[in-house]
């Protein structure tokens, strides 16, 4: 790398870092200003643990979010003060083209590309455990913890042949009413297992079932079984009956991808939401690309008005790329649509203004 390379590189990188050390105290600083009723509601809650379960993992998880703004603003703060000190006239009267004056850029964006990938498969995944259960603690309120803690008529398929039904089941006691487990050879039935009562022991995994009845089905004859109580073993988790995309957020992604080949298994009809998640993680650290030749073509003429014209320009076209990523993020959420092209619209849509801005700034 020459020497001029090194010097675009290095502020680069620091007036990047810098963007993230002025968003994430101003994301804190709101939530704090939100949270602080909660936080006094429990005498019980300590500043230790206020600031390491809850702040450390908000600052993570904001951080990464927060990655390709810092970087898009970054890139047009910096380049548009090389504009207006001349410093790329010399460059381009260097004999420098436009496709070579992009180069240490795009090493930067690659490093904060792996970055990315690497905080949204698994570090920010690990982290929001740790936060969402402080969440679910001291701070959601009681219909949001309602919305996971029952489910009502549920259906599962555990393989091929085996089916469950739940009336009603409780995610925080793990107890259950009217259960039906039934087994069939094709279309027909060979057993079926009903309990009034079902019980997830955590300690052992295994379920306790309370007056049960158990029916064999063979060809010239029924069995029929009953008793009091009994413990059995299925291969569900109370975990598995809660289909709330909040969980896939909890996921590092090899865990999400064998959790949605098991529940693609079991016969859960939409999957969506836990696919959109998948795809984000990314289709948004890639978008580093994209957002990278947007910002340097838009700030690499000097332009009247100097930077705050072209900041101003960069931030209505970051907010656009937010709104068609959230529109994305819906839409690819609904039942039966391929969730891979919605999540992929907006990188689509802005890489075609990338590479319109490209061509445009290589004249």
């Amino acid at each position: 790398m020459k020497i001029i390379d090194w010097y675009i590189l290095k502020r680069f990188l620091v007036t990047f870092l810098f963007t993230l050390l002025i968003l994430i105290p101003i994301a804190i600083a709101i939530d704090v200003s939100e949270k602080i009723d909660n936080f006094l509601e429990h005498p019980d809650l300590g500043f230790n643990e206020i600031l390491n379960d809850y702040y450390l993992n908000f600052t993570i998880y904001y951080t990464n979010t927060f990655m390709p703004l810092a970087l898009f603003i970054a890139v047009i703060l910096f380049t548009s003060k090389l504009s207006n000190n001349t410093e790329i006239i010399a460059i381009t009267n260097a004999k420098v083209s436009f496709t070579r004056f992009l180069y240490p850029y795009f090493i930067g964006a690659t490093l904060i590309t792996i970055l990315s990938l690497a905080m949204n498969h698994y570090v920010v995944p690990t982290s929001s455990k740790t936060r969402k259960a402080f969440e679910k603690k001291y701070i959601n309120n009681s219909k949001q913890i309602n919305e996971l803690k029952y489910v009502s008529d549920f259906s599962l398929q555990l393989t091929d042949s085996t089916y469950i039904f739940i009336r009603t089941f409780n995610t925080e006691n793990n107890i259950g009413y009217d259960f039906n487990s039934e087994t069939y050879d094709g279309l027909k039935l060979k057993s079926k297992l009903s309990a009034n009562r079902l019980k997830y022991n955590v300690k052992d995994s295994t379920f306790t079932i309370s007056t049960w009845k158990k029916r064999l089905i063979y060809k010239d004859r029924d069995s029929i079984f009953s008793g009091n109580k009994i413990d059995t073993v299925f291969s569900f988790t109370p975990r598995d009956l809660i289909y709330k995309s909040a969980f896939a957020q909890e996921m590092p992604s090899n865990e999400l991808m064998k959790f949605i080949d098991i529940s693609k298994k079991r016969g859960v009809k939409n999957l969506n939401a836990y696919l959109v998640e998948l795809y984000k993680r990314t289709s948004l650290p890639v978008a580093s690309y994209i957002l990278t030749i947007i910002a340097v073509a838009l700030a690499f003429r000097k332009r009247r008005g100097g930077t705050g014209v072209n900041l101003a320009i960069g931030v209505g076209i970051m907010f656009l790329y937010v709104f068609f990523m959230k529109v994305g993020e819906v839409l690819g959420s609904v039942a039966g649509v391929n969730s891979i092209t919605y999540v992929w619209i907006p990188n689509i849509l802005f890489g075609a203004v990338a590479v319109y801005l490209y061509l445009n700034a290589r004249k």
